[in-house]
């Protein structure tokens, strides 16, 4: 099967499916003239592949993953692969909450502005320096 082919039916492009390649994710075989060529079971594992980009996998992580997933039985490596990027995708989830919460803290204070966190709504909103560079005095 051309590689137009397997994309059309996987739903990819055939960017991704020359990136898998590089990856090491897949493998093809060419032609006398260099065209790529898969086999039929080509669709089902590139659809395995978005599956795994999909669960938040880097290419790095799928690749260690696939030749358990080959070979139909996973070792013990296989699964502390997959919790520890489950703890690094936890990990990213609590610094974006956390983003997001510091930002809407943000959007509070710019909709409800207080002295305290403004300080032109200060008394007095600011005070006169003479020339030293310090506050005057009165």
């Amino acid at each position: 099967m051309k590689i137009g082919e397997v994309a059309r039916r996987a739903g990819v492009s055939t960017r991704a499916l020359r990136y898998y390649e590089e990856q090491g994710l897949l493998a093809s075989e060419r032609t006398l003239s260099g065209q790529r060529t898969y086999p039929e079971s080509a669709v089902e594992r590139v659809r395995l592949i978005q599956q795994l980009y999909t669960a938040g996998l880097p290419s790095r992580a799928i690749a260690q993953l696939m030749p358990s997933i080959d070979a139909g039985e996973a070792d013990p490596e296989v699964f502390e692969l997959m919790a520890s990027e489950r703890r690094r995708i936890t990990a990213a989830m609590d610094d974006l909450a956390a983003a997001r919460n510091a930002l809407d803290r943000m959007i509070d204070i710019s909709n409800n502005p207080t002295p305290e966190h403004c300080p032109a709504l200060r008394e007095p909103a600011w005070m006169p320096y003479d020339h030293s560079g310090s506050p005057a005095t009165a």
